[in-house]
């Protein structure tokens, strides 16, 4: 065999095995996401055949907890201290047009040690939590009144790990993941505890099935993310477990599920904080819990995220995350 020959099947062998491996990554014919990433890095990012490390649409120079892209297009964001100051900070901000620069429209300084979630409501309210030695939930008028405000039940020791992405319900109620206290909780108004789902493991106790997200779904069951657990459960309304998915499923690639979302598709997108055994960090999986994309990308880790459109089409109604 001549050596140009020898060459051009050492090649062809090549971009097999490099199509191969992207393949896998981005499974099952579905070749884009448009992803709002929050973490060390925050952007939004297309992800494609053609861009597979994420074409940057946008970025913001700060470390976050999570973020969302709103219905008119700002960018809501709950910032890490350091970069949001001492105590953490929450923004909404402007994004430029026409060689504009980014505008913060409305901005919270946090007065403890961390904000670490934020949420606008559809009456234009700001909801979000701070951790600390007083750790607490406040509901906050765009004019910086202060609606509702309540101690959230949980440890103190530890204030990093106290809450994540809690959340105001459609019926007035205000649903909290807490970290050490494996727990999730409903709170009314005046921070009365209504009910909690546990989140431990009673198979294995030993397990960090530490609560990051509680999402709402439409008919009332919880969609959980037990960062340290490497899993998502969904739970009935009552706490009963109904379906979940752990890493041994998915070969390794779920490595500290911390932020999540349900796609209106029926598929659960989940971020590996600490980045998946085969480099991914987001991870879509089906309802019969195969994956079927993923990104596998030498970029920063995600601790949120949020999916924007898929293959160029915007998802529809609020996202579930």
């Amino acid at each position: 065999m001549s050596s140009f020959r020898s060459s051009t099947l050492l090649l062809a062998v090549i971009a097999a095995a490099l199509h191969s491996v992207f393949a896998e990554g981005l499974a099952e014919g579905a070749p884009s996401r448009r992803v709002l990433v929050c973490g060390p890095r925050t952007a939004i990012v297309e992800i494609s055949p053609d861009h597979a490390e994420g074409k940057v649409e946008w970025s913001y120079p700060a470390n976050t907890r999570e973020g969302w892209v709103l219905p008119g297009g700002n960018v809501l964001l709950a910032l890490s201290r350091g970069d949001g100051g001492p105590g953490g900070a929450a923004v909404e901000i402007e994004r430029g047009r026409d060689g504009a620069a980014d505008r913060v429209v409305w901005r919270y300084d946090g007065t403890q040690e961390e904000v670490n979630s934020i949420q606008k409501t559809a009456e234009g309210t700001y909801v979000l939590t701070e951790a600390g030695p007083n750790p607490r939930l406040l509901e906050i008028a765009a004019d910086g009144t202060v609606k509702v405000e309540f101690p959230l039940l949980c440890q103190k020791a530890n204030g990093h790990m106290q809450t994540r992405m809690s959340r105001k319900q459609a019926d007035g109620t205000y649903l909290c993941p807490h970290l050490f206290d494996f727990a999730i909780i409903r709170y009314n108004a005046t921070g009365k505890e209504l009910g909690r789902i546990g989140t431990r493991d009673p198979a294995a106790p030993e397990l960090n099935t530490w609560p990051f997200t509680a999402i709402t779904l439409a008919d009332g069951g919880i969609l959980a993310g037990l960062t340290n657990g490497n899993r998502v459960v969904e739970f009935e309304k009552e706490g009963k477990i109904r379906w979940q998915i752990d890493t041994s499923e998915v070969d390794g690639a779920i490595a500290d599920a911390c932020g999540i979302q349900r796609l209106p598709n029926g598929n659960t997108m989940i971020a590996s904080y600490h980045v998946g055994k085969h480099g991914e960090r987001l991870v879509e999986v089906s309802p019969e819990r195969k994956v079927v994309w993923a990104w596998k990308a030498d970029v920063p880790a995600v601790h949120h995220f949020q999916v924007l459109s898929i293959d160029g089409e915007d998802l529809a109604g609020p996202p579930l995350r």
